[in-house]
């Protein structure tokens, strides 16, 4: 099993779709990495030589901020936006939408559980 930035990759899969599992890299960057590196789109990660999955490592690690580092860099956007005090810091803190959906109704994913008023219904 190949570990590129702290995460196993499943072995059995092609390459562009095993590197998916690495949060901050997507299908398009995944793509970019495969064919900068000119290993072939539908090789799978069981057959990769151990120099081609360091060359991927390297590659990974010296452009992409991928993991941690990205988790870490999405928190203090939050963060900051929130200490600011902005519109979108403020609907950050109170857990609902942030990006102009509406929330009178289609907002139970960022909202969570519905919960029943008592006394609402006559």
């Amino acid at each position: 099993m190949a570990r590129i930035a702290g995460v196993n990759i499943p072995t059995d899969k092609r390459v562009h779709i095993a590197l998916t599992y690495i949060h901050g890299i997507g299908n398009t960057k995944a793509k970019e990495i495969t064919t900068a590196l000119g290993i072939d789109e539908m090789s799978r990660v069981n057959q990769l030589s151990d120099d081609q999955v360091v060359a991927i490592r390297e590659k990974i690690d010296a452009d992409y901020l991928v993991e941690g580092e990205l988790r870490t860099q999405v928190r203090m956007n939050i963060k900051r936006l929130q200490d600011m005090k902005c519109y979108r810091g403020l609907r950050h803190r109170r857990k609902l939408p942030v990006r102009g959906q509406r929330t009178r109704c289609n907002a139970r994913t960022r909202k969570g559980k519905a919960v029943a008023i008592a006394g609402k219904k006559k």
